[in-house]
């Protein structure tokens, strides 16, 4: 089993890095709108909130966590707006301090558990690392959506993106489930360039389905924070061409994505 601690290592850097963009943040700039329709800097951080208190019981408190399921299923389409909303009418400075002490209780929770565990969540269950790369995925992802309604510039792109593109590719099977589609029997040939321009390659070299390009555009793409239009994204093959329509990293149903640069409003 491979040792968790690297990726959660990860996961608090991603954090830290999002805590200095809002750290100083005056009332007014955390109601600034951010590219997400309706949610504000609050918002997103809110929604890291909630998220990282419910992996926090599906670690440690397993009947506690069926139980937030249970009410997650009476409203299937709202329990995620609701979290952030709830949390983003929050006084700044409380939400601040209750995400901080979150992050460092679900770091400390995946740390301490026994190797090989498995915990429930909304979708299959997972092990201390996915769960890890998962928090991570949407940190990054938020903190994106953070940065544009800030006008500030995104914080540069780390090899931290490794964890992000291994999870957009073991996700291809169900991006194509949630649309009603047949996942592709044949694994598809993906490399991509990192950050500092190593190659990251994944699935057999002899596939017929391929997708190259930049790791961040790749992760841009599996988040749904850019249109693929606007990303140096290629591919080979019918399969791999339409993985990249529909591609999507985190659970739920799917995502609406983002227009291309340039589209009206």
């Amino acid at each position: 089993m491979a040792d968790p601690t690297p990726v959660i290592d990860d996961l608090c850097a991603e954090g830290d890095g999002l805590d200095a963009l809002v750290a100083e943040l005056s009332p007014e700039r955390w109601a600034l709108a951010t590219p997400a329709p309706g949610w504000t800097v609050a918002h997103q951080i809110a929604h890291l909130a909630w998220t990282d208190r419910s992996s926090v019981l599906a670690v440690t408190d397993q009947d506690a966590f069926a139980r937030e399921v249970e009410n997650a299923l009476t409203s299937p389409g709202d329990f995620v707006d609701n979290g952030a909303e709830e949390g983003a009418g929050k006084p700044p400075a409380d939400l601040l301090a209750e995400w901080r002490a979150g992050r460092a209780t679900l770091a400390d929770a995946l740390r301490a558990a026994p190797d090989g565990a498995r915990f429930p969540w909304y979708g299959p269950p997972m092990s201390s690392a996915s769960m890890a790369t998962a928090r991570l995925m949407e940190t990054w992802a938020h903190g994106l959506d953070v940065a544009d309604a800030l006008g500030v510039p995104r914080i540069a792109p780390t090899d931290r993106l490794r964890h992000i593109t291994r999870l957009g590719i073991r996700t291809r099977d169900f991006a194509f489930a949630v649309h009603g589609l047949t996942p592709p029997f044949e694994e598809f040939r993906v490399e991509l360039a990192g950050p500092t321009g190593q190659l990251w390659a994944y699935g057999p070299e002899d596939a017929t389905d391929r997708v190259t390009g930049p790791a961040l555009d790749f992760c841009l793409l599996v988040t749904q924070r850019a249109n693929r239009a606007d990303l140096a994204l290629r591919t080979e093959g019918s399969d791999a061409e339409s993985w990249l329509d529909i591609a999507q990293a985190f659970a739920g149903p799917p995502g609406t994505g983002r227009a291309p640069k340039g589209a009206a409003p």
